[in-house]
Formats: C-alpha cells, structure tokens, sequence
C-alpha cells in the first residue's frame, strides 16, 4: 500500500517532483542553510531511502525518512529502520500528522523485516507514546592537557592514515569492536564515505601491536586548542595505551580533549587525577517493530530452556498487542507460538513494547524493569528472563 487517505491528509511516499518542497521544509525545521550547489547536490542523493509525507490539501505538511540499516545486537547483525527527517511546518504540528506517518513507518518497516527501529528524538516523551524507549546513553568526556595520562612509551606503534587509506583500514577495527555492544551500526562503505569521514574531519591514526597487527584506531581533529575524538576503537587494553599515548603526545598544543565513550568505558580509574567532567548524555531510542519475529532473531543466552506466556500492549502496531507462547531452545534459539487459545500452564510476562524494548536491547535488566512496575512477572518468569537475556552494553557511535 503505498499511501492512505483520511480527512484532506494523505499519507504517500513523497514523490519527486516534491523533493525540493521536502528538502525546504528540512532547512527549515533543522535550521540549516544549504547553498544553490549544496541544494542540487542534496536533491540528487535524495532518492535512496523512503521519505513518507502526510499531504494537508495537496501540499507537504510532515516528513520523515526511513533508512535501511543494520544493527548489532547480541553479536549478531539484524535488520533496523531508522527514523529520520522527522519535521512538520509550524502552522501544521499538534495535528497528529507525525503519529500518522510513524504508524505508516511501522507497516513499512514490518513489511521489509526491519523488526527494530532507531531514532534520535527531539524530546524523549513525544516519542514514548508511539512505542520508542530510551536504548542508549554515552558517557561524554572533557580532560585538561595536564590531567592527560602520563604513560611511558608503548610498544606497537601509531600510523597516520592517508583519506583513501581509511575505509579499508578502519571498518574491520570498527565492526571487531562495534560487535561487542548491543545497538551499534553495521558500518557500509558509503556509510563510512558520507556520514563518517565527510562529517567528521580531521586524522585517522591506526594503533598495530608490537607484531604488526591493527588493533585500534582514532579519529580524531585539532582545532582552537581543542582535540576532538570523534572515534576512539580499541580491542584490547595494548591498544588502548597506545592510543592514549599518542593523544597525550598533542599535549603542548591543546588545552584540553572531549570525547564520547560507551557507558562502561573505565577511562578515568587509569587516570593519575580521575577527576575529569564527566557527563552521561542519554541519546537514541528504539522499538520493536514486530515482536515476534524480532524474538525469533534473538540470540538468547543459550544452556537454559524455558517457555513462558508473554502479553505485549502496543497501542501503534496492532500486530503486537496480544499475547505469545515463547519457548527458548538449548541453542538460545527462540519458537513464537501466535495461538492464543493455547492456554498452558506457564509462567506468564505482562509489558508495553517500549519495556520490552529497553529490556532485549540490553539497556534495563528485566528484575530492575520490574521492581520499577514495568515488567509484570512473577519470581519463575523474572529469573527466567534474567537467564535468558545475555547482559551487554548498548552503545552507538553514529548519528542519524
């Protein structure tokens, strides 16, 4: 179904005699200025990724585009719809044209077995009421150049990258690291090329072991006194001295270093003085798209059957609001039984989709979730739970 018609709105993909209405109204809304070049060059990109639009009398009211990615969660690459460009001219918001194209987002993205879905939000409570949760959070760092480790040199060394050099030598680094959380992107080449390297300027240094091989890298740039990180990947603590090394070594031309970490990254217990800013941003949100065959992806920790009755409310996607039988295998492999009627006699979990959500992605553990009255279950279906979701951080490096 490509588009639906109600009272005057009509909701359709955007064609592309509109692409130029849309690229205004995302000027617009994101207070950004694009040159006549820019704008051509923006335009002739614009036709890769679905971009849904609520239609008031024939004229481009709200927007948003759904990109096609991938993400990691539990070591395994699943499909994802990330939301973005969402934005509505002012003098159409608060008319619930957003809630109608979220709702045709969801459809779409059920339809191209995207089972989860990321977005960053403008406010986190708007977003809540169409089924998103908070996923993410990012630790934010600020560190004086005299607070900078003090490490003495280590073995291995740091190579500056030359541009064309990057792609090919950072992706493996990245997807190593980026595998070892819940909710980081699967990384394309033309992903790394436009969001990556053309949005973050500056130098890319790969740290190699004493034997040569790569182990991390850095991304990172130098301006006014200040060194930005844009990236910092380590896979083992050798690279991360390394690194960290090299960082210090730009001490006499800068006054401080900022950079974003994961939230369990232990920086400052290394530090001589731990008493840097630190600030803890909360970030990105996600939602099941389709509970049951997102369950069904699902790695679960494996070594402990069991089944259990869950009831999902999802006011936004019909297909979730109802009650599953799952039983998890030996393999961690999980079986949705959609029959209702089958009434057995099993533990049963009671969740809205974004508690669901935060708890598979990692973000809440299930007996926080319900001590806190989120997750309704007894003691067998909380410990169950708590067996069965492997405990991993949730981090995303990326932007959208």
């Amino acid at each position: 179904m490509n588009h639906s018609h109600e009272n005057g709105i009509e909701i359709q993909l955007i064609p592309e005699a509109y692409y130029g209405d849309s690229l205004t109204l995302s000027a617009f809304a994101f207070q950004f200025e694009l040159t006549p070049e820019e704008r051509e060059n923006r335009l002739s990109q614009m036709s890769s990724d679905p971009k849904w639009g609520a239609f008031v009398n024939g004229q481009l009211a709200s927007q948003l585009t759904i990109i096609s990615l991938q993400t990691w969660i539990q070591g395994k690459p699943m499909a994802m719809g990330g939301i973005a460009s969402v934005s509505t001219w002012p003098e159409f918001r608060r008319g619930g044209l957003v809630g109608r194209l979220l709702g045709e987002a969801l459809r779409n993205m059920r339809a191209e077995n995207q089972t989860v879905s990321f977005l960053h939000p403008f406010q986190f409570g708007f977003y809540r009421r169409f089924g998103w949760e908070t996923y993410t959070d990012y630790k934010k760092y600020e560190i004086p150049a005299e607070l900078l480790p003090k490490l003495p040199p280590q073995p291995g060394r740091v190579v500056r990258l030359k541009e064309e050099e990057a792609v090919a030598a950072l992706n493996p680094l990245y997807t190593a690291y980026a595998a070892r959380y819940n909710g980081t992107l699967v990384r394309t080449e033309e992903w790394w090329k436009k969001r990556i390297l053309e949005r973050k300027k500056g130098t890319a240094a790969v740290y190699a072991d004493d034997e040569g091989r790569a182990k991390g890298y850095v991304l990172y740039q130098v301006k006014n006194q200040v060194l930005t990180v844009h990236e910092l990947v380590h896979l083992d603590h050798g690279a991360r001295l390394g690194l960290w090394r090299f960082l210090s070594d730009h001490d006499s031309m800068i006054d401080k270093v900022v950079l974003q970490a994961p939230v369990d990254d232990r920086l400052p217990f290394l530090l001589d003085n731990p008493r840097i800013k630190q600030e803890l941003v909360p970030y990105f949100m996600a939602r099941i798209v389709d509970a049951a065959a997102f369950l069904e992806e699902y790695p679960f920790n494996s070594g402990s059957e069991s089944t259990f009755k869950l009831e999902i409310t999802d006011e936004h996607a019909s297909w979730n609001q109802r009650s599953f039988v799952v039983t998890v295998d030996e393999s961690g492999t999980a079986h949705v039984d959609k029959d209702e009627e089958k009434d057995c006699d099993v533990p049963s979990v009671r969740c809205s989709i974004q508690t669901l959500s935060a708890m598979m992605l990692g973000y809440q553990r299930p007996d926080f979730l319900r001590e806190i009255g989120r997750l309704e279950a007894g003691a067998e279906a909380a410990d169950a739970l708590e067996r069965l979701i492997p405990a991993r951080t949730t981090y995303l490096p990326d932007f959208f």
